[in-house]
């Protein structure tokens, strides 16, 4: 894999930039693995036909004709299952052909479907409660696919914590204080977690409803030329700015990121174009890779979509869709900001330049399809105005394929219309098995009761404090969070330490954005950073120390989440006046910790002391309050102060803007 991406990333940095953004539009296809099988024939035929009725299905479902919760979610996982099973094989020298264990894990599959079509009425009632043997063997066979799938798709990682969950379960009567409960059989534990509780819970109705649907609509924008206008924007944008192509990763990893569920994903998807262009005008390998790390992992925090975050923090909370956009908008926006200062003040560092300007697509061409832009904007509308989240998103996709027919170049045939709904299902698969997985671990919780005892324990320790308390679930978040898919790690996260914080009287509104964040920051913390490591393929570096440096790139953003927990104006909760100073003051704290992180301040570089003051600083505009205003203030001015007194002994340094 490795010497395939060196490889293409050689033939990126030998061609013209407008020639690489030619071909960046037919880059995308199946994010989620790169072993991914390649059909030709009947084979093709048929696994694109399952694909697009798979689409359709959906679409017809969730808006003209709804059935029962567990039917339509068992046949949203049946998809993921068929498709899946023929996707991604099961070892990876496997042949690109169908294997027969595969075809038996497919009629496995199919087999549970019809069992819990035919028995649903009684399964309501019998699973979990009273199981026969026979509902125990399916169930377990279902819940021994899921895992596979899991595993194909996204590795080890989240299999094997499903799989100590599951553990937990039949040892915890054996453990001591918090972690001890009375045990259950397996009869009905496999069927409890094979149930609504479980399995096909809250996580598995997300994916059926909102992550599929906007997984689709990101497809109609890769093929409707949307997606391609997004590079070229922020290229046209950013691209001749100092360390331009930098800049431009972070604009186009947030505007590509939203639509997309895993950092890693996006990382591939935009890294291999940005990568190479940001060690053309000299990044290192490792900043380029982590530089794009970073800008995608906080596309999963982006507006409005935020990779399908928000619609399982308002089915787990209960809170409107359009409430959590709008509380999210400033902490997205202060995590771009804090990545792009880091870029920014690395280019100054260098002395970069940015690409040139007969090099990058013409602005005023880039106005002209300004209209590409409808789709987001009426999606954006609808949300706001409060229809549902289906409608706006289906609506989102008509109007993608509407606005396609606007310029012949973009123009949408059925070839591209049954394209992009193919497109959609693929890259539904892998979010589909993991949300699926999670489920497991979030039916444990609920059964064990270990959520209860996790949250009377941080409820202890904030007993003492609540700045501790909060130290405390961000390590947890992250922790759990690490190796697996951003919608995983939050609907994890939320079930452990979401309600610990609310028990310490922080909002569920709060709470949750609070775990969220840190879930989409576990994707570039060592040791497990998925999206550092994904980027680092790219960049041919050595992926641990693109996780390091990863982390260093959003360390400024780390202190966002206890910024809005002690400003509540930064989820837009006050006055004008108030959210406004808040902003500011966030935005200063920000820059201040990354020119402190990268030791420039004042126009030149800075010294131990200066850091020191600069941190202190930072962490003084966590809380929006005068007095900590003043004291950052007078801090502030003593690093000026040490500042001009280094200045002397400092030789001058030229910056190339």
């Amino acid at each position: 894999m490795s010497k395939e991406l060196n490889n293409k990333e050689k033939d990126v940095n030998d061609k013209p930039l407008l020639d690489m953004l030619e071909e960046q539009e037919d880059d995308e296809s199946v994010e989620s693995s790169t072993e991914a099988r390649n059909f030709t024939g009947f084979i093709g035929i048929l696994f694109s036909t399952i694909a697009v009725v798979g689409a359709l299905f959906h679409l017809y479902i969730l808006n003209f004709h709804p059935i029962d919760p567990w039917l339509f979610r068992s046949s949203h996982l049946l998809f993921g299952l068929i498709l899946g099973f023929m996707l991604f094989p099961g070892w990876k020298k496997a042949s690109n052909k169908i294997h027969i264990v595969d075809w038996a894990l497919i009629l496995a599959s199919i087999g549970i479907f019809i069992y819990i079509a035919v028995n649903l009425k009684q399964l309501l009632f019998r699973f979990g409660v009273m199981p026969t043997t026979l509902d125990f063997i399916f169930a377990l066979v279902g819940v021994l696919l899921v895992l596979e799938l899991t595993r194909r798709t996204s590795g080890w990682t989240l299999p094997i914590l499903a799989g100590i969950f599951i553990l937990y379960a039949f040892v915890g009567p054996y453990l001591p204080s918090i972690l001890n409960h009375s045990g259950y059989s397996v009869e009905r534990f496999v069927t409890y977690i094979y149930g609504l509780d479980g399995i096909f819970g809250v996580t598995l109705d997300v994916s059926s409803k909102y992550i599929l649907l906007f997984i689709i609509f990101g497809s109609f924008l890769q093929m409707s030329g949307v997606g391609r206008y997004f590079i070229d924007f922020s290229f046209s944008l950013a691209g001749g700015m100092r360390g331009g192509p930098a800049k431009v990763a972070v604009i186009s990893s947030g505007l590509m990121g939203m639509m997309n569920g895993t950092s890693a994903g996006n990382a591939v998807a935009t890294g291999s174009l940005t990568i190479p262009l940001m060690k053309r005008v000299g990044y290192n390998a490792r900043f380029a890779a982590a530089t794009e790390a970073t800008a995608s992992a906080g596309g999963q925090i982006m507006i409005p979509i935020m990779g399908a975050g928000a619609f399982l923090m308002a089915e787990i909370t209960g809170i409107r869709y359009s409430e959590i956009v709008i509380a999210a908008t400033i902490p997205a926006l202060l995590y771009f900001l804090s990545v792009y200062l880091m870029v920014d003040l690395e280019a100054v560092k260098r002395g970069m330049k940015g690409i040139a300007r007969k090099d990058l697509p013409s602005f005023k061409a880039i106005l002209k399809k300004a209209y590409l832009f409808i789709p987001i904007i009426l999606l954006i509308g609808m949300l706001l105005q409060g229809f549902s989240v289906i409608m706006s998103g289906t609506y989102s996709i008509i109007a993608c394929f509407v606005v396609s027919f606007l310029n012949k170049s973009t123009r949408m045939g059925l070839k591209k219309v049954l394209g992009a709904f193919e497109l959609g299902m693929k890259n539904t698969i892998q979010l589909l098995a993991v949300c699926a997985c999670a489920g497991i671990i979030v039916g444990v919780i609920s059964l064990t009761g270990v959520g209860l005892r996790f949250s009377s324990m941080l409820f202890n320790v904030a007993g003492e404090s609540e700045l501790l308390a909060l130290l405390f679930a961000m390590f947890i978040a992250i922790l759990l969070g690490m190796g697996m898919p951003t919608t995983a790690a939050y609907a994890v996260a939320a079930s452990v330490v979401a309600p610990g914080l609310i028990n310490l009287g922080i909002e569920p509104l709060f709470a949750h954005m609070f775990v969220f964040y840190y879930a989409v920051m576990s994707a570039i913390t060592p040791p497990v950073a998925l999206a550092a490591y994904a980027a680092a393929g790219i960049a041919g570096t050595d992926p641990m120390k693109t996780g390091v440096e990863s982390f260093r790139l959003g360390i400024a953003a780390f202190i966002v989440p206890f910024m809005f927990i002690y400003s509540p104006q930064l989820l837009m909760e006050g006055g004008w006046t108030e959210i406004a100073i808040a902003v500011v003051t966030a935005s200063i704290g920000i820059y201040l910790l990354a020119a402190s992180v990268q030791g420039w301040f004042a126009g030149r570089r800075a010294n131990l002391l200066t850091k020191l003051l600069l941190i202190a600083a930072a962490l003084c505009s966590i809380d929006a309050g005068l007095k900590t205003d003043l004291i950052a203030l007078a801090i502030v001015g003593a690093a000026v102060a040490v500042q001009l007194v280094m200045v002397k002994k400092q030789e001058p340094t030229s910056i190339s803007a």
